[in-house]
């Protein structure tokens, strides 16, 4: 059979200005939600896409959006908001503004968009708002605090309304929110859910919000194939992981951008100050740090300031699968509510767009299948290639067969997480060095290590610039206050002997050339040996050498004293 032929972008009467926009992102052919996706949006259907994370669902949305609202000035005679676009995480609300900035290059003047998801001022946001933007990025909760204080008004122009990401819309806690936000909107509306899941959630949302729609669930894994991207595992304990990590990267065996998964904040930090001590340089991403710190993080990471990102995944603890807590810290006591707060408008695992990353590390297996599903989306995005490398222990061997039997289920039952060739006691050596450094990250260090991070926050926080003015003898106890109980970094750990090597990566001397004559050796010019003379003759040999006692003129007369005859 022939096969059907691919739809470009200039085959779906898109507008010129975001054709040429496209053409700038070098974006070559629509990928296969967006081929199937942008011409039911275009003719104004509702639509509930699924589709595997990576695959372009952001631009399968924002094109339709941005067509409609071209469509639309050329008819309408007043300014207004015409489009809506929800998502659960303020990293995610940031790239889908980033993405439709980028599609509206040639049309800025004419769509508008702004993000409205930070906990900034209401104020502020409302002074943006009143100029009535064309597009508006935001959490729900956000948005419904917006719609109360009557500081954005949808109920007679609102066209389009998206939520993306909406199988993690209700589990972090926005169910109450859409339902009271739809309240706001028209009666008449285009919508559409983004997933890469069809959970019951999803579902739930889907009878609430689209009306008739038609439901996109493509024939693909929910990763990329396994041309693109690679499973590993390898079995290590607790004591095991931290070496091996170790190894892996001062030995270059991982390369590229890498992100490291563990499953709690202090794990966070205690895994950063680990790998600082043998200066391998990373940051640290998770729900405590504050919405800008974790924009920076990634934004630092995207551009190459960082290759290692450590990031936290305390969303699967809510309902982990089967109960099972592995890790040290977990152990068997009963789970206490932390008195941190946490950001719920944060998502590390989902939403997120770190570019360009070759490696995931899970150094805590995740404790459900969604988890492990979305942690490895973060790699082989578009045509990218990637790895995953999964640290299991014995007690999160069930949790790896689940993930297996899962993944096992779109690649024809196929074995997907192949094992991990490491022989460990080629790298004994590295053991000690490990044990010790991280023996050496204790709870205080960790502690000393968020206190640290907060007082930078706060001297570089633009609403304390005023107080610090006044008050400088406060900003001066801030800078002098040194943590006490700081890991040492100690240089000589960040260079690898080459005793400590592998014998297979040890650099062996090359063998001479049979057919190319040899060089000749050179001679060592040997010391000659001490003359024992005289002392006046040393004496004499000095002066010699001495220029201001050895100068003299020739052919210099010597004049006569008068009288002389």
């Amino acid at each position: 059979m022939e096969e059907e032929k691919k739809v470009m972008f200039h085959e779906m009467e898109l507008d010129d200005r975001i054709l040429k926009a496209i053409s700038q992102l070098a974006w070559s052919h629509p990928t296969l939600i967006q081929e199937t996706a942008i011409p039911l949006l275009l003719e104004g259907k509702d639509v509930l896409i699924r589709a595997r994370t990576g695959s372009g669902k952001t631009a399968a949305f924002a094109i339709p959006v941005i067509q409609k609202i071209l469509n639309l000035k050329n008819t309408s005679t007043h300014q207004c908001i015409r489009a809506l676009i929800l998502s659960p995480s303020k990293e995610l609300c940031g790239q889908i503004a980033s993405v439709i900035g980028d599609l509206t290059l040639k049309c800025a003047r004419e769509v508008r968009c702004i993000d409205i998801s930070s906990s900034g001022d209401m104020h502020i946001q409302k002074s943006l708002l009143s100029d009535k933007p064309d597009i508006v990025v935001a959490t729900p909760s956000r948005a419904l605090a917006h719609l109360k204080a009557n500081s954005m008004r949808l109920k007679e122009d609102l066209a389009m309304l998206v939520v993306d990401e909406a199988d993690l819309v209700f589990s972090f806690g926005y169910e109450d929110e859409i339902k009271e936000l739809l309240s706001y909107l028209p009666k008449i509306y285009q919508a559409v859910l983004a997933s890469a899941t069809l959970s019951d959630d999803v579902l739930s949302l889907k009878k609430i919000v689209l009306r008739n729609p038609v439901t996109l669930k493509l024939e693909e894994p929910e990763l990329a194939p396994s041309s693109q991207l690679q499973h590993y595992h390898l079995f290590a304990e607790e004591d095991d992981k931290a070496a091996i990590l170790y190894a892996l990267l001062k030995l270059n065996l991982i390369r590229g951008k890498s992100i490291i998964f563990v499953r709690t904040v202090d794990r966070c930090y205690k895994l950063k100050l680990y790998l600082e001590q043998f200066k391998i340089g990373s940051c640290v991403l998770n729900s405590e740090l504050p919405a800008a710190v974790r924009c920076l993080s990634v934004d630092q990471f995207n551009r190459g300031r960082y290759q290692i990102i450590v990031a936290s995944d305390e969303k699967a603890l809510e309902q982990p699968d089967g109960g099972l807590l592995a890790g040290e810290e977990w152990g068997k006591k009963k789970k206490q509510k932390s008195k941190r707060k946490k950001d719920k408008e944060s998502g590390v695992s989902r939403g997120i767009d770190f570019q360009h990353v070759s490696n995931v590390i899970n150094f805590d297996f995740p404790l459900d299948v969604n988890s492990y599903v979305h942690r490895a989306g973060r790699t082989a995005r578009g045509n990218n290639q990637g790895s995953v490398l999964s640290f299991v222990s014995l007690r999160e061997k069930s949790l790896m067969d689940a993930v297996e039997e899962h993944l096992s289920k779109g690649f024809n039952g196929e074995k997907v997480l192949q094992k991990y060739e490491f022989a460990l006691e080629e790298v004994e050596g590295f053991r000690y060095r490990s044990r010790d450094a991280w023996r050496a990250v204790t709870r205080i260090a960790v502690r000393e290590a968020r206190l640290k991070e907060i007082k930078q926050e706060l001297l570089n926080c633009k609403k304390l610039q005023g107080y610090f003015e006044e008050n400088p003898t406060d900003l001066a106890a801030l800078r002098r206050d040194k943590a006490l109980h700081t890991v040492r970094v100690q240089p000589q750990l960040a260079h690898v002997p080459e005793y400590l090597l592998p014998a297979a990566l040890k650099s062996e001397a090359p063998e001479p050339d049979v057919d190319q004559p040899a060089e000749p050796v050179k001679k060592r010019k040997q010391k000659q040996p001490a003359n024992y003379g005289s002392v006046k003759r040393h004496k004499y040999q000095a002066r010699q050498r001495d220029p201001l006692r050895s100068f003299a003129l020739k052919n210099l007369k010597k004049a006569t004293p008068a009288g002389d005859t």
